[in-house]
């Protein structure tokens, strides 16, 4: 039997839970085939208890994997029967309403067992580049277009993985060394976690995780409570329009803080999508709460008492409620606008806490590149898919600046162009900080990025992009600008759209310019030493430094030279 343990030990084992489950999410990150999870760490990793309870979860990881994973654990175990759970077993799906949100995501699940016993179950997904259908990229109309769905199953039983599974996987994707490279990482990372699992349970004497999750969800649970009596008992709206597909589309939240639980609805919201932006409940509420989380109780690890007090709801068949069979492919596009609608909103309830307008969703293209058809290709050029990871800035907060290109609120890395180039016949001729792109404030927004992309000799393209903010840039907060838009064209001029396949010809390179993040507050009080450190970086230039600034010439002029000198500012 189980030794009854102080306190100070639960939080010791509980420490070492988070340090267990950080452990099995650099595993993935070391052995994943794909750039998106190695280089970008677009994935999840955490442990569960015997009812499927999220413990703990990996600091490494995205909100929309981490905080939508909290619930795939129990369809899980419904789905297998828990008569049918066995030792040596994993488990295996991409569904995206039982899973993360598409078809893109490979979700694992594995029993650990101690002593002959279920003891828990570690838990992982990671992005993967393909997944067939049409490829990635929001051109579907439903999702039996978007890719090989994989129902919740047996990945492998008792040990011995599922060879016609495999092979059915093998035969349906255009990346099959790289996917199945990806679904062993994913086993082997949860089998570190159930090691290192064992280890600790060993060293503190355990027979089973009760006491331990017990200790974690009580106390998570009165401190997210805590920190929700806190806040004034009050309601308020928010509101924001993106570029959708074919039409704007406009999100609506009402955030509603009662005593013991923060209510998040989004009724109003846009109607579902023809095209693949649609979002499942499951990523609205993991980035609804994630954005609430943040907001006012960040120093609480995530699990499922401290995410429970976060209730979501949305009407079915909006953008935020899509149901099957809706496309959902680029779920991200819209669930990652979610946090600042719900800003908007709580801003209006606790003033001065959270931060202006961001670029919002990642500014991701994936290439399909081939031997160029317009003339005789040489004899190396070659098919491959390349999907690249980027970031526009985020929006300024109430006392730093926004960060420049990055990902809030995925978290995920940009992707270094020696990585993106060495997995195809891709040349990034371009990426640098894009000057005057954050917009102006107290505090400023974080900029965005230049990119331009070509392929190598020999090679034409398609181009899947999955941008927003073309229309309608990030706003900014309390007198703060707005952040620059989004820009995409071929380097001829042809104009091309922020969403959707298009073909680019041989010897052509895309030109994009990604979108900077708002500013917070009034311009004329940001002070005068950052002006002028943001003019010598470049970040602004020196007309915005004189028209938005006031900066004088002379000024200006000691900047300059000032750089030229060597000097610092």
């Amino acid at each position: 039997m189980t030794k009854k343990h102080s306190n100070v030990a639960y939080q010791v084992m509980w420490n070492r839970l988070i340090s267990v489950v950080e452990e099995q999410a650099q595993a993935l990150v070391r052995t994943a085939f794909s750039t998106s999870v190695r280089e970008a760490g677009d994935l999840s990793a955490g442990v569960y208890d015997t009812h499927g309870n999220m413990l703990a979860q990996a600091v490494t990881g995205t909100p929309g994997h981490v905080n939508a994973m909290a619930d795939a654990v129990a369809h899980f175990i419904r789905r297998i029967g828990r008569q049918n759970i066995l030792e040596g077993d994993i488990y295996i799906t991409n569904d995206p309403w039982e899973g993360t949100g598409h078809l893109h995501d490979i979700t694992m699940v594995t029993p650990s067992f101690h002593k002959g016993v279920l003891v828990g179950f570690f838990a992982c997904t990671a992005h993967v580049v393909d997944i067939g259908g049409r490829g990635f990229g929001a051109d579907g109309q439903s999702v039996y277009e978007e890719g090989l769905y994989i129902p919740i199953m047996k990945f492998a039983e008792r040990g011995e993985v599922d060879a016609t599974l495999t092979r059915i996987i093998r035969g349906n994707v255009r990346e099959p060394d790289q996917l199945i490279g990806d679904i062993y990482a994913l086993a082997t990372c949860n089998e570190i976690g159930h090691r290192r699992l064992i280890d600790m349970m060993t060293e503190f004497d355990l027979d089973h995780l009760d006491g331990i999750a017990d200790f974690i969800l009580e106390n998570s649970r009165r401190a997210t409570l805590e920190a929700i009596a806190a806040l004034p008992r009050t309601e308020a709206t928010g509101e924001m329009t993106v570029d959708g597909f074919d039409v704007p589309i406009t999100l609506r939240v009402k955030v509603t803080v009662l005593a013991d639980r923060i209510v998040t609805d989004f009724a109003g919201t846009s109607a579902a999508d023809k095209k693949g932006i649609n979002c499942p409940l499951v990523y609205t509420k993991a980035y609804a709460c994630y954005a609430l989380k943040v907001a006012i109780a960040p120093e609480i690890p995530n699990n499922a008492a401290s995410l429970a007090p976060f209730e979501v709801t949305a009407p079915e068949n909006t953008i935020v409620n899509a149901l099957h069979p809706a496309p959902v492919a680029l779920r991200h596009i819209v669930g990652h606008f979610v946090p600042d609608t719900v800003y908007d909103a709580f801003d209006k309830i606790v003033p001065g806490l959270v931060p202006a307008e961001g670029a919002g969703c990642l500014c991701n293209f994936q290439l399909s590149l081939r031997p160029r058809t317009d003339a005789h290709a040489p004899a190396d050029a070659r098919r491959s898919e390349v999907l690249t990871f980027n970031s526009g800035g985020s929006g300024a907060r109430p006392e730093h600046d926004g960060l420049n290109a990055t990902a809030f609120p995925s978290g995920v890395m940009t992707m270094p162009i020696e990585a993106t180039e060495h997995v195809g016949p891709v040349i990034i001729w371009r990426k640098e900080l894009r000057p005057d792109s954050g917009g102006i404030g107290r505090t400023r927004g974080g900029l965005g990025q230049y990119m331009e992309v070509g392929a190598m000799e020999g090679h034409e393209f398609d181009i899947q992009a999955m941008f927003d903010r073309g229309q309608y840039p990030a706003r900014g907060r309390r007198g703060g600008g707005s952040g620059a838009p989004t820009t995409i064209a071929q380097d001829d001029g042809t104009a091309m759209q922020v969403k959707g396949k298009q073909f680019v010809p041989h010897g052509r390179r895309v030109v994009m310019a990604f979108p900077g993040g708002a500013g917070y507050g009034d311009p004329t009080e940001r002070p005068r030493e950052l002006i002028m450190r943001d003019l010598a970086r470049w970040y602004i230039s020196p007309e915005t430094a004189a028209a938005e600034y006031g900066l004088t010439q002379d000024q200006i002029d000691q900047v300059q030279q000032a750089v030229e000198n060597g000097e610092a500012i």
